[in-house]
């Protein structure tokens, strides 16, 4: 019994056939070509790549009994497993291929007859999967025709703005209510997405990780920018005079925005501004020699802390004391700012039995209420989180301070 072979298709017998043309020239010295056959050569390899990058894509649309043949996950595994190509770029590709062949066939034509590379692609068809999807089918197309013919003059980042203002230019009589709706949908979501994480890396450096919206990155890098300038000459220059590169200028700008900004513009804290305090003892601050803390975070040397201690919003406990009145008696009813700090170098969190929340997170308490006669002191002061806080003026609750200075919290019977 004879099988009869199925004759090659015209796609794979064109693949075939640009494989051995290639293969003909591969000793070929493209040196000795005159420059308007070079200038020629490059766009036609531009346009082949466009052309060829579709085809692999009509392949990949058309592809799942590839991935069915051999248990894969979908075809972009199979060929991950066959070509060892990235998997992130092969999944992409999918989704790509999926789009054109599903919905977008005038970028699909536009990519075979090489007037649209496959990076120009995944932009417009980014840009149109945003449009609303109660979009009139009408204007839709007219969006991918105008997107689809752009390609020819733009490259994927101006395609890319281009497709979020493409209804400025197709349909104004509705673009500024969607844009409305399109922004709020965006901030709704950076909010969500907004986090920031810091992770120690215990070589005296932090690694801090943020994802935030881009009006508030806009700010950031605007205030960065005015530390990170070339045009400054504290600290942007290497020790041969270059420049530093521009992501450690920005790093260095950071710190030196942090260090600066003022505690008294800051949002209350714990019912104090922002302030960082510096212990330290007399001798060590004068002598280069010496470690200082950091109240709630780490130690630095004392060259470090004498630094500090020229910027007014880092208050070093040797320095600033004396000029700031810590017992005010019964003429004030709430803690002043400078008697917060003063408890925040008595204790580090709250002070209820068993509690770490920080003290900075924490508020100032009358011992003896100050309605009931309690002066507003430090011998009259604790330091209690909110929820023990709640508790201490809870009539449920008894409270006494034990003799290592923790407050403890007794249900009444």
């Amino acid at each position: 019994m004879t099988t009869l072979q199925q004759p090659q298709h015209p796609v794979l017998g064109a693949v075939v056939a640009v494989t051995a043309a290639l293969d003909g020239v591969t000793a070929a010295n493209p040196s000795f070509m005159a420059t308007d056959q070079k200038v020629a050569t490059l766009l036609e390899i531009a346009r082949a790549k466009a052309q060829l990058a579709e085809l692999e894509l009509r392949v990949l649309a058309a592809a799942d009994d590839v991935a069915a043949e051999s248990a894969a996950r979908d075809v972009a595994a199979w060929l991950h497993h066959h070509t060892h190509q990235r998997p992130e770029t092969l999944r992409a590709d999918l989704r790509l291929a999926q789009a054109l062949d599903r919905s977008y066939h005038r970028v699909a034509a536009a990519m075979r007859a090489g007037d649209c590379n496959s990076a120009q692609a995944q932009v417009i068809v980014n840009a149109l999967d945003e449009l609303p999807a109660d979009l009139d089918t009408e204007i839709k197309t007219k969006a991918e025709e105008t997107l689809v013919g752009y390609a020819t003059r733009f490259d994927p980042t101006q395609l890319r703005r281009l497709g979020r203002r493409i209804l400025d230019v197709i349909a104004p009589e509705i673009a500024e209510a969607e844009e409305a709706k399109r922004l709020a949908a965006e901030e709704a979501h950076a909010q969500k997405k907004t986090r920031l994480s810091m992770r120690r890396l215990g070589d005296g450096t932090t690694r801090v990780t943020a994802v935030i919206p881009d009006a508030a990155a806009d700010r950031l890098a605007t205030n960065l920018e005015a530390f990170a300038s070339p045009r400054r000459d504290d600290g942007t220059r290497t020790e041969t005079g270059d420049y530093l590169p521009y992501e450690r200028r920005l790093g260095r700008a950071l710190c030196q925005m942090l260090e600066t900004l003022d505690p008294t513009r800051l949002p209350i804290h714990g019912g104090d501004a922002t302030t960082v305090i510096v212990t330290i003892d007399l001798d060590q601050l004068r002598r280069e020699a010496g470690i200082a803390q950091i109240v709630g975070g780490s130690p630095i040397t004392a060259a470090e802390a004498r630094r500090l201690a020229c910027t007014a919003n880092i208050i070093p406990a040797v320095l600033g004391g004396a000029s700031e009145l810590l017992d005010l008696g019964r003429k004030e009813r709430f803690f002043t700012a400078a008697q917060r700090r003063a408890l925040l170098l008595r204790s580090a969190t709250c002070e209820a039995e068993g509690c770490d929340i920080p003290g900075t997170w924490a508020e100032a308490h009358h011992w003896v209420a100050w309605a009931q006669g309690g002066p507003t002191d430090l011998d009259n002061a604790a330091l209690l989180c909110s929820h023990h806080h709640h508790r201490a003026h809870d009539a449920a609750y008894l409270h006494e301070r034990l003799p290592d200075g923790d407050i403890r919290f007794i249900r009444r019977t």
